[in-house]
């Protein structure tokens, strides 16, 4: 190669940084390797390791596809230039018939489902675009250590199934607006933006009892999308479902009582959801329900490493 080429090369890299560094380029105009998402995470090796990961860019379009990451693609990161211009979108939901001729049910909608371990997506949106027609996923997770920086993640109900494992979130946003964050994992939502849609619940965990913690919202913010809406902040899909809001500020909508106990009162023996230093019109504590908790002090509130342990996603 000779010096006026290594030129042009290197001052690709510095303006391009993700372009240069991608292993696989998605474009939906053809002008990348693969036209989608799914085939280019077919073609990520399995001997990734975390010094050498496979990196995936996809370019702005719409991808209109389901896509699936099995177990063995560890180590792989999707990365977008622009989530607001980067999307990809599927409109499954649960009553919907399948081939036999049954609904095929919420835990099938996902647009994408991660299955793997030590995943990574940024700058993309993740949509589903079904609408107010019940259960309906943009994102399905079953692996540990899957992280997400600047994406958005849009739907109705069920918007994101965090099922299992640890998972982080970090300047994204959430759209929903019935149990649209819920499961059964730990995840840490670091400066993320929830917004609701319509009257609903924010959250419907399902954390196991042996399980410290289930979802925290760190200095987080809670929008409403229009005026007038009513919405809880949780309520357990389980009977130790774990919510933590440390430092978020909430709109003027969240309902004086804050949450509910989904018909059980059996679960607010169980359920543990506290407000910690909360701020905003809708984080007004004078008539929550007396079985979460709410303080103004920062003593026994959950930190990153107590609640991710050994992983450092930061």
């Amino acid at each position: 190669m000779n010096a006026s080429a290594s030129l042009v090369l290197s001052m690709f890299a510095i303006a391009h940084p993700l372009r240069a560094a991608a292993d696989a380029v998605v474009a939906a105009d053809g002008t990348g390797a693969y036209t989608t998402v799914q085939e280019a995470v077919n073609k990520a090796p399995q001997n990734t390791t975390p010094d050498k990961p496979w990196t995936i860019l996809v370019k702005p379009g719409t991808y209109r596809e389901r896509v699936y990451v099995q177990r063995e693609k560890r180590h792989v990161r999707i990365m977008g230039e622009d989530a607001a211009k980067t999307v990809i979108t599927y409109g499954l939901f649960a009553s919907m018939k399948g081939p036999d001729g049954k609904e095929i049910g919420t835990f099938r909608t996902p647009t994408v489902q991660i299955d793997a371990d030590d995943f990574a997506v940024e700058g993309i949106t993740l949509e589903n675009s079904a609408g107010p027609v019940g259960q309906a996923l943009a994102l399905r997770v079953d692996g540990d250590r899957v992280a997400f920086r600047k994406c958005r993640f849009t739907g109705f109900q069920d918007t994101i199934l965090l099922n299992r494992g640890r998972q982080y979130f970090k300047d994204c946003t959430v759209t929903g607006a019935v149990d649209f964050i819920f499961g059964g994992a730990t995840a840490w939502f670091d400066h993320c933006s929830i917004e609701c849609v319509r009257d609903g619940y924010v959250t419907a965990a399902s954390t196991p009892p042996d399980q410290a913690f289930g979802f925290v919202f760190a200095d987080c913010v809670i929008h409403m999308t229009k005026p007038g809406l009513k919405v809880y902040l949780g309520r357990p899909w389980r009977p130790h479902a774990s919510t933590v809001f440390l430092r978020t500020e909430m709109a003027s909508g969240i309902r004086p009582e804050g949450w509910h106990n989904w018909n059980d009162p059996a679960r607010e023996k169980t359920a543990r959801y506290a407000e910690i230093r909360c701020s905003g019109p809708g984080a007004a504590t004078a008539n929550r329900v007396a079985w979460a908790r709410t303080t103004d002090s920062d003593q026994d509130a959950p930190t990153i490493s107590k609640t991710l342990g050994d992983w450092k996603p930061e």
